[in-house]
């Protein structure tokens, strides 16, 4: 990026911090899968900047507000980086600021990212979604209020990245039929009676960081789900070591049936990235979805 776009940043984090304020130095660092970053050297710390010219224009502004959701659930129990400034996009990319986190190698963390889950789990409100829509990687995520589960994870999530699909010409009428049958079994497949837990919503190996003042969650997609959607997502990919499932067992146990609960949950992440990087994800998750159909 331009040095004209730094110029901007350090002009809107001084009105956060004050005239006296001096961006120093910039240091390109990963910004994700989607963006690009950089550790800010200021007069008031290092932070982290994360951008994008091309995402949606809110991307950063919803970030934000599950990073600050998340801090008010697990604020003692896991490191949630301190949003210092969002912005959306207009004349300038879209941008998060975030305080700067120190990699580190304490050999308990493993243990403790499972407790902190388990108490961000137990962080509940009354209905499912949550206060805006947003997104799971650059996927529209729609977030609407729902009192019951099962009607959230159909309609929210299910139908609504399928019916991206069909638009978008990856699947067929014979192929959207399988999804189809499937989503008239899942009343009976999944619990009725779920409660609504925050959620990362996005919690793969990339997305968690062990700091220096313990593990930390990065880049969420977060919104009030069923817990159990949290850990198709760890499952999927693997890259969670057993001492954090044990952890998180002790403290929040999961009720019987939740590795195959968990298996009809990861189609919704195989469907997302069907509909982000195309590939063998679709035959995946027609393979999946026959599976359960039946």
């Amino acid at each position: 990026m331009e040095p004209s776009f730094f110029n901007h940043i350090e002009s809107e984090l001084r009105k956060r911090f004050g005239t006296d304020f001096r961006l120093l130095n910039q240091e390109a660092v990963g910004g994700g899968c989607i963006s690009r970053g950089a550790r800010l050297t200021t007069s008031q710390g290092d932070f982290f900047i994360k951008w994008n010219s091309s995402a949606a224009n809110d991307l950063f502004l919803r970030e934000a507000e599950g990073l600050t959701e998340m801090g008010k659930a697990v604020s003692n129990e896991l490191v949630i980086p301190k949003v210092i400034l969002a912005s959306e996009a207009g004349q300038w990319p879209g941008f998060i600021i975030l305080e700067f986190l120190t990699t580190g190698h304490l050999h308990d963390q493993s243990e403790k990212l499972g407790l902190g889950l388990a108490v961000l789990h137990g962080y509940h409100n009354r209905q499912f979604g949550f206060h805006h829509d947003n997104y799971c990687g650059s996927t529209p995520q729609k977030n609407d209020w729902h009192a019951n589960w099962i009607g959230f994870f159909i309609n929210n999530r299910l139908l609504f990245l399928l019916d991206m699909l069909t638009e978008s010409h990856r699947y067929d009428v014979p192929e959207r039929k399988v999804f189809d049958r499937l989503i008239e079994k899942l009343p009976g497949l999944l619990l009725p009676s779920s409660l609504p837990s925050l959620i990362h919503g996005d919690l793969w190996s990339g997305n968690y960081l062990y700091t220096e003042r313990g593990p930390a969650l990065i880049d969420p997609a977060a919104y009030f789900a069923d817990r159990e959607m949290e850990l198709s997502m760890m499952s999927l990919f693997g890259g969670f070591s057993p001492s954090t499932w044990s952890a998180y067992q002790a403290v929040f146990p999961l009720e019987s049936g939740w590795e195959e609960r968990v298996r009809i949950y990861q189609l919704y992440h195989l469907l997302n990235h069907y509909y982000l990087f195309g590939g063998s994800y679709g035959h995946q998750s027609l393979l999946l979805a026959r599976k359960i159909a039946g």
